[in-house]
C-alpha cells in the first residue's frame, strides 16, 4: 500500500497508535471517529501491509543502568554488497548495538550503542567492533544528553503534504 492509498482514517489510526500503542481498540475507534469492529479490521490491515511493524515499550535505558550512549561512525574497507550485508549481520548479533544505519558519504554506517558503563563500551569497541572483518575505521561520539527522541514519523507534515497535492 502506498501512502497515497491510505485514507484519512488510516492515517489517524497510525498517528494515534504511534502516540500511544497501548490504548484499547475501543478508545482508538472513539478517537478516530469510527466504531470498534471496522477500526480493528483497519488496524489488522495496516499490520499485514507493513505500516505497523510492531508494538514496543519505550524503555528508559539510563533508569535501567545503561549510563553510556555512543554513536559510532564506521568506515569499511570494502563496500561490496556481500561485505555490507556481512557487517549488518554482525551488528544484529551485537546486543550493545541498538540501531545500525548505512549512510551515503564518508561514513559507511552509524551505530547507536548503549552500555552500562564506559569500560563495557570500550571492551566492545576494541574487542568486537574494531576487530570485525572489513572494518577500516571507527569514530565515536559519546552522548551527553538527549534533547529529543521522538519515534516514528511527523504525521502533521504528512497531512500538510497530502493537502497540497491535487
Amino acid at each position: 500500500m502506498a501512502t497515497s492509498k491510505l485514507d484519512p482514517i488510516d492515517r489517524m489510526i497510525l498517528a494515534e497508535l504511534q502516540a500511544d500503542g497501548r490504548m484499547t481498540n475501543v478508545e482508538l475507534a472513539k478517537r478516530v471517529g469510527i466504531s470498534a469492529p471496522p477500526c480493528l479490521r483497519r488496524v489488522r490491515t495496516l499490520e499485514e501491509s507493513g505500516y505497523i511493524r510492531g508494538y514496543h515499550a519505550d524503555v528508559d535505558a539510563r533508569a535501567l543502568g545503561f549510563e553510556v550512549q555512543v554513536f559510532a561512525m564506521v568506515g569499511l574497507v570494502s563496500q561490496a554488497e556481500a561485505d555490507l550485508s556481512a557487517f549488518e549481520g554482525k551488528c544484529r548479533e551485537w546486543s550493545l548495538v541498538r540501531e545500525c544505519h548505512m549512510l551515503n558519504g564518508e561514513v559507511d554506517f552509524i551505530l547507536k550503542c548503549v552500555a552500562p558503563d564506559l569500560s563495557t563500551f570500550q571492551t566492545f569497541l576494541t574487542e568486537q567492533l574494531t576487530a570485525a572483518d572489513n572494518v577500516a575505521s571507527v569514530k565515536t561520539s559519546l552522548v551527553i544528553r538527549d534533547a529529543k527522541d521522538d519515534p516514528g514519523v511527523p504525521f502533521d507534515v504528512l497531512e500538510a503534504r497530502l493537502a497540497e497535492t491535487p
